[in-house]
């Protein structure tokens, strides 16, 4: 099917299906002929039975076709009702070729022949309905089937009793009231096995054609007066009715196995209706037939619907059984809800909206709360396992408990972040609770067969009148964080000190976040020399921020604070750009002389960004400038044991970039990551040369990291360079570029270029 073509819905196939319109067909060609054969009963017996055959066999037909077509488990089912259509067609094929050759008195009533076949066809349908599997599977399932099964068959059986006993009408015959019984017995049986059980071998839309099938026949036979009398067309229509409904419904069944939809499947609801119907039903039978009835007819009734009362009692006892457990559930979830609403599902302390509202009730003046981190959580996750870090954080709970003592409140606020309420507790009750909990924390923890230590960084904050909960958690925070910063594994009480630094950093976050849109930021530009001959071989770029209100502010002062805020990925983009562009603007301003190649310093935060080697080409296309004239100056602690950043670097030189390991000699690990580090060149840090000539040891480093450039081939440079007696040592060393006051400052642009025009001038005197 295309999407222009519209969508065929299931109950289509049941209009299109060809068996089903041959049998509307058929069965409107038979009335028609009923009324065209007016007056003339002879003749219209013989059409009804020979009207008869056809649907008789389609039932045959349709059972046996659903024998092979529907599941393994209704198979017998099946059988049993093409069984019982075929006794109909045999029995009523027999009466069609009797009426036929010898008409006789016209009569609806069957033969000796046709009753027999008849009555073997009802007992195959009530056995296909006793024999097929209910499908419950627990015994108060069974109990609560047979209990409403039951009440709808004596229902059944009360109005088949009234009407064998009592017709209503004079004129109809006793046997057609016992039919009328039996069949109102099957339908009533039918119907609740269509209503009540679980999995039916029928879907309602076909299964509903069959039981009003026996209903109509019922109806149709206790009709009084007029409505019995074989002048009239329509008496016949209504005795050919229930044949076409029992009929169709296998047809319709074959269908919805075929189509398969959804829509026509039964679907099981948790009570019916139907045994309160039937029992309506009884009673409006019971009290119409009650004035005219006999001794011994009104006793089979009356027992009847006794029984029926007790079965309403016991099904309401049962209704009344499952609505205490309901409720008992409902109770269970409820308490369930509200601990997982109010606790942590992993620890089972408080959670965070538990924790606020025991700290807005508990909290007075003189409390304290305590604001746990574990240190190293994540590397845990990452080595370990999340199983063995929800094992660590179970532990640790229980061992946060312990310290706590009875009258704390714990939370787990998310993640590996916990706090601890002190209502009542000073200071100096805090600081025992916590030095208790450091002590419980350091103990071993044995997970997964690896023996654990566990440290956390805890920040401390005494309530003070007047101060809201939020307010007290925030200090609890940056308490914790100061501890953090100073090493870790040790608790920090919060000071108006750390609040004042706290909040002016927040403002410097923010203003930061406007600085590079608002154009506050610029370069300087510090010169690189060749030591052999003091010549200019490139600068490296500088950042300094122009705030509005402060002045000119160091990077020292917000460089930090931009890394750990990752602000420093959008401000470094913005240096890449400026210094791409002035050191093409110089290349272009000299164009005879070697291009000065620029250094730009990147922060761990940046080499992590994905975006970082896409700005660096694009900053190269957008200015013109050669990739070699760029050097990418990166930290040690920027590149250590980082796969990302180490990826970067290697894309980076794949542009053609150079890329310098700034600062180099002050982080532990320097010696291993030559091996790995893909960079061009070292730059010494300042700190090895600012007493290199006094002190010895100092000399020796920068003589070691001279001697390591040379035999790894990498470029070295010497930062920090102040004094003649400085240059000259470090280049008997073997540096050959070396950066320093010596020779400038960091400058303007129009500073460098002035030093370029300078240089040239003198060059070519």
């Amino acid at each position: 099917m295309t999407d222009t073509q519209p969508a065929v819905r299931p109950v289509d196939h049941l209009r299109r299906d060809p068996v089903l319109r041959g049998l509307i067909g058929f069965t409107l060609l038979g009335c028609l002929l009923f009324f065209l054969l007016s007056g003339q009963p002879t003749r219209q017996i013989q059409v009804l039975w020979l009207a008869q055959v056809p649907l008789d066999a389609a039932l045959a037909l349709g059972g046996w076709r659903l024998r092979r077509l529907a599941h393994k488990r209704y198979r017998r089912f099946w059988s049993m009702i093409a069984f019982a259509g075929a006794s109909f067609t045999l029995g009523d094929t027999y009466h069609a070729l009797q009426v036929l050759i010898r008409p006789g008195e016209p009569s609806l009533a069957g033969g000796t022949v046709q009753t027999a076949f008849f009555a073997i066809g009802m007992s195959s349908n009530v056995i296909a309905c006793l024999i097929f599997p209910q499908g419950l599977r627990t015994a108060r399932e069974r109990f609560v089937f047979w209990l409403d099964a039951t009440t709808v068959l004596v229902g059944g059986g009360v109005v088949a009793w009234c009407f064998a006993f009592n017709p209503p009408d004079s004129s109809t015959d006793r046997v057609n009231a016992s039919v009328t019984a039996a069949l109102v017995l099957v339908a009533t049986f039918s119907a609740t096995k269509v209503a009540l059980i679980r999995n039916p071998p029928m879907a309602r839309i076909a299964a509903w054609p069959m039981v009003s099938a026996a209903m109509v026949q019922g109806v149709s036979t206790l009709l009084p007066g007029d409505f019995q009398t074989l002048d009239h067309a329509y008496v016949y229509a209504i005795r050919l009715l229930p044949s076409v409904l029992i009929a169709v419904g296998p047809w319709i069944q074959v269908i919805v196995l075929r189509v398969g939809d959804p829509r026509y499947t039964a679907k099981r609801r948790p009570y019916s209706l139907l045994p309160y119907g039937m029992i309506a039903v009884t009673f409006v039978v019971f009290f119409q037939v009650l004035p005219n009835a006999a001794s011994s007819q009104l006793v089979g009734a009356t027992i009847g619907v006794v029984v029926i009362t007790f079965l309403v009692a016991g099904r309401q006892l049962v209704a009344f059984h499952d609505n205490m457990n309901l409720i008992s559930r409902l109770d269970v979830a409820l308490g369930e809800l509200r601990d997982q609403a109010l606790f942590d599902g992993l620890t089972g302390l408080a959670n965070r909206t538990h924790f606020s509202a025991e700290t807005t009730r508990l909290l007075t003046t003189g409390s304290t709360l305590l604001l746990i981190d574990l240190d190293d959580f994540k590397a845990v996750n990452d080595t370990m396992g999340h199983a063995a870090g929800d094992s660590l954080l179970m532990v640790v709970a229980s061992r946060l408990r312990d310290a706590a003592g009875d009258d704390a409140v714990v939370c787990r606020l998310g993640g590996d972040e916990f706090a601890l309420l002190l209502p009542g507790t000073g200071p100096d009750g805090a600081q025992v609770v916590a030095g208790e909990i450091l002590r419980l924390l350091a103990e071993p923890i044995v997970l997964l067969q690896h023996t654990l230590t566990t440290r956390a960084s805890i920040g401390m904050a005494e309530a003070r009148p007047g101060e809201d909960p939020s307010t007290l958690l925030a200090n609890a925070d940056i308490a914790m964080y100061e501890a953090k910063r100073r090493g870790k594994g040790q608790w920090i009480a919060y000071t108006n000190e750390m609040g004042a630094r706290i909040s002016a950093e927040a403002v410097l976050i923010r203003e930061l976040d406007q600085a590079v849109e608002r154009d506050e930021f610029s370069l300087l530009y510090q010169p690189i020399v060749r030591l052999s001959d003091g010549r200019l071989m490139g600068v490296e770029s500088l950042i300094r921020w122009n705030h509005p209100v402060r002045g000119l502010v160091p990077p020292i002062e917000f460089i930090p604070v931009a890394e750990r805020t990752a602000q420093i990925v959008a401000i470094g983009r913005w240096v890449l750009r400026e210094a791409c562009r002035q050191a093409a603007a110089w290349t272009r301003e000299f164009p005879d002389a070697p291009p000065l190649y620029v250094g730009v310093n990147v922060a761990g935060p940046q080499l992590r960004d994905p975006n970082l080697v896409a700005d660096v080409a694009a900053a190269l296309a957008a200015t013109g400038l050669p990739a070699g004239s760029l050097t990418i100056e990166v930290t040690e602690t920027a590149v250590l044991d980082d796969e990302q950043s180490h990826a970067t670097m290697l894309a980076l030189r794949t542009l053609g970039v150079k890329l310098a390991l700034d600062d180099f000699g002050t982080a532990a690990s320097s010696l291993g990551l030559l091996l790995t580090c893909p960079v061009n060149s070292l730059k010494l840090d300042r700190s090895f040369v600012e007493s290199i000539t006094t002190v010895s040891r100092q000399a020796a480093v920068a003589t070691a990291v001279s001697q390591m450039a040379a035999a790894l081939d990498f470029g070295s440079v010497a930062e920090g360079i102040e004094t003649a007696e400085q240059r000259d040592l470090l280049r008997g060393l073997g540096y050959e570029y070396g950066q320093g006051y010596l020779w400038s400052r960091p400058v303007p642009a129009e500073r460098i270029s002035e030093l370029r025009t300078h240089e040239l001038a003198v060059a070519t005197s």
